[in-house]
């Protein structure tokens, strides 16, 4: 959940200062954070509604469009051992109840199907287990000592390189860690509930408090000066004040943030299209609400298709004629 809005958090130039480069991408960045969370949110919420028509809607309709193909299977099953039944009807219907059995045997519900599918399918010679055997994971390629000899020289002559690039990075990111860690103690300073004596106003500083720690175990920097614009412990004048390096690491993590969500946001696209059978991604949620609906659509109109079809077949005379159609 978004904690704070756009419009706040940002710095607007003076009339005699224009915005400097590093304050021109802050601003970029806080209303990137803002709108990709409202993304995330909103794409959230769009996945646990569409889990819970899945199962309010989608599952009891699947349901019932297996339990025809189950009547289906009975129904041919005793179509086959009838009398009158050719040699040839006995093959179609063999081949049918085999198919329809097999997609439905392992499902809770339909364990008497299991003898009937094995009856058919050894008629059939079919075997039912797969001989798929999952390919040998490829081994590592072995060094030799040439390989370790010029890993060796190489790593000595960047050696020293790699150590100023390194002492760069943890230098970076402790004065990184130091930005966040600054707004946070600064937030604890105002609100710990512990000194409070005043038992309605404890209750509102814990509340604060949560929203701060949840906020600093996160390291988002766009919620803690949110917060802090929120009880007025930074404003506009403050925000133009900060120094060029200051705004360097926040800019630093907040682009962190744009990648931590962007990445979250197209998760959710990628998992929501594999809930719907999509191979692409989902876009956007009017997208996910026409999918799902479409998908209601199709299997209401199945479900009702072959409760005909069920129907009419019980009756042996229409049976046989719709054997005498079908082609193997």
């Amino acid at each position: 959940m978004s904690l704070v809005r756009t419009s706040i958090v940002s710095i607007q130039p003076s009339d005699k200062t224009p915005l400097t480069k590093e304050q021109k991408e802050f601003n970029r960045l806080t209303e990137q954070v803002s709108e990709l969370e409202q993304q995330v949110a909103s794409f959230r919420a769009a996945t646990a509604s569409l889990h819970q028509r899945i199962y309010s809607e989608y599952e009891p309709l699947l349901r019932s469009y297996q339990q025809l193909r189950a009547q289906l299977v009975r129904l041919f099953d005793r179509a086959y051992e009838r009398t009158e039944t050719t040699r040839a009807e006995k093959k179609k219907l063999a081949g049918f109840i085999s198919d329809l059995a097999h997609e439905l045997i392992d499902q809770p519900g339909f364990e008497d199907l299991r003898p009937i599918f094995d009856k058919y399918t050894s008629d059939l010679g079919v075997d039912e287990k797969s001989t798929f055997q999952p390919p040998t994971p490829a081994q590592p390629k072995p060094h030799t000592q040439q390989d370790h000899a010029t890993q060796q020289d190489t790593g000595q002559a960047k050696s020293t390189k790699q150590q100023k690039r390194e002492a760069r990075k943890q230098l970076e990111q402790r004065n990184i860690t130091k930005a966040v860690r600054t707004l946070y103690v600064d937030l604890v300073k105002a609100f710990h509930p512990d000194r409070e004596l005043d038992e309605a106003e404890k209750i509102r500083k814990t509340a604060i408090m949560q929203r701060v720690t949840e906020a600093y175990e996160k390291s988002d920097l766009f919620a803690l000066l949110g917060l802090q614009f929120e009880f007025d412990h930074i404003d506009q004048r403050h925000l133009s004040k900060l120094a060029k390096e200051q705004l360097h690491y926040y800019n630093k993590i907040l682009q962190q943030q744009v990648d931590d969500l962007s990445n979250e946001l197209d998760g959710l696209r990628r998992q929501l299209a594999a809930v719907l059978g999509r191979s692409v991604a989902i876009k956007s949620i009017f997208e996910i609400e026409f999918s799902f609906n479409n998908d209601v659509r199709a299997l209401k109109k199945s479900v009702k298709a072959l409760k005909n079809e069920v129907r009419s077949l019980s009756d042996p005379a229409v049976l046989t004629a719709w054997l005498k159609a079908c082609k193997l």
